[in-house]
């Protein structure tokens, strides 16, 4: 690393809305390590609500610029891509022609804005992709596929037009390549930079009664049900039998406290299960998506296919060693801290960063 006042830089974050999400998250961690390492941060939006916001954004730590908070983020309810594709596009458009010049500017989710971005020539312009929109957007009717195609289209051609890619995961990276096949034929190839939580924000626990957590939002893609069928096997002695242990102590949590996490989706990288590791609780997850690269399978949890007797297995073993928990919990702890912590993550965007200012493109 080069030495610190070497490298300074002006930096510009552009993101359509500031609220609470976990791609807010990310924003929120990138400005303020990016900030902690001497750089001029800025952030640019289309919307920050001070009362609906994460506290670091009122710090003062780096400045927010809010601009097209007047255009629709609808129309009747519909054209929710296009609204989103203009109201970023107006705040690009704000950039370019109000402000000087950036070293680098960040570009987060939509990808339309780049090839406005592009037009500052004193800046390189780094793409967050956090997955492809095409794969996320409903295709029910002809009338929406109609709707989508050129959106589709427009978001591949500026996705390639970045000076550098970054996706939050080695899956989504995998499915970044078999989505945008022109990209990838190109070679193309976006790097990954891994999320991160701040381990600082969560003590060790007092201890307490075996309860497994599932915490999601409660619609069907998150399969809440194979928690509850598996924690029904479990109790029926199903898998096991728990002879000597009094199962009214063993207890399932659908929302609450961080007890044991449950992570059920093919997730695209998926933060709660750090948060759950960096709160000293071993995650259960599917064998799938972005779990995969954080849980270590038998030493920080337990990856599983996604059927109930997969899973009420892997409970079941917390209940028959009741020191486990607390054990894995620990690795959980260190395994976030030496990988995942906000400090790793902002000392590999910026790098990242540097190099790409510096024209060396990865």
């Amino acid at each position: 690393m080069e030495k610190k006042g070497s490298s300074k830089m002006n930096i510009a974050i552009i993101h359509p809305d500031l609220g609470i999400g976990g791609a807010e998250r990310l924003i929120v961690d990138a400005a303020m390590e990016l900030a902690s390492l001497g750089h001029k941060v800025h952030i640019f939006t289309s919307h920050h609500d001070k009362n609906r916001c994460f506290e670091e954004t009122l710090s003062g730590v780096f400045d927010i610029t809010v601009y097209g908070a007047f255009l629709p983020r609808h129309i009747f309810y519909r054209l929710h891509a296009v609204c989103a594709y203009l109201r970023c596009m107006f705040v690009a458009l704000c950039l370019l022609f109000m402000w000087p010049s950036f070293d680098v500017i960040l570009a987060d989710q939509v990808s339309v804005v780049v090839p406005i971005l592009k037009l500052k020539k004193s800046a390189k312009v780094v793409f967050y992709c956090h997955f492809p929109d095409l794969l996320l957007a409903q295709r029910t009717t002809i009338l929406r596929r109609i709707y989508r195609k050129p959106i589709d289209f427009i978001e591949e051609i500026t996705t390639g037009m970045a000076d550098l890619i970054l996706v939050n995961s080695r899956f989504t990276a995998s499915t970044f390549a078999s989505t945008f096949k022109n990209l990838d034929a190109c070679g193309i190839k976006p790097a990954v930079l891994y999320p991160a939580v701040n381990v600082d924000q969560f003590e060790k626990p007092d201890a307490i009664k075996l309860n497994f957590l599932s915490i999601n939002r409660f619609e069907r893609k998150k399969n809440i049900e194979l928690a509850i069928s598996a924690f029904a096997m479990v109790h029926a002695h199903e898998v096991h039998d728990h002879q000597g242990v009094n199962m009214n102590d063993v207890s399932l949590t659908v929302a609450g406290k961080f007890l044991q996490f449950f992570n059920f989706n093919d997730e695209h990288f998926g933060i709660v299960p750090l948060e759950a590791m960096a709160a000293y609780k071993p995650v259960i997850a599917c064998n799938s998506g972005g779990p995969v690269e954080t849980v270590k399978h038998g030493v920080t949890g337990f990856l599983c296919d996604p059927s109930p007797r997969e899973f009420a297995s892997a409970m079941s073993n917390f209940i028959q060693d009741p020191h486990m928990s607390e054990k894995m919990g620990q690795d959980a702890r260190q395994h976030v801290a030496e990988s995942f912590s906000t400090k790793i993550f902002g000392q590999h965007l910026n790098r990242y960063l540097v190099d790409i200012a510096r024209g060396k493109k990865e």
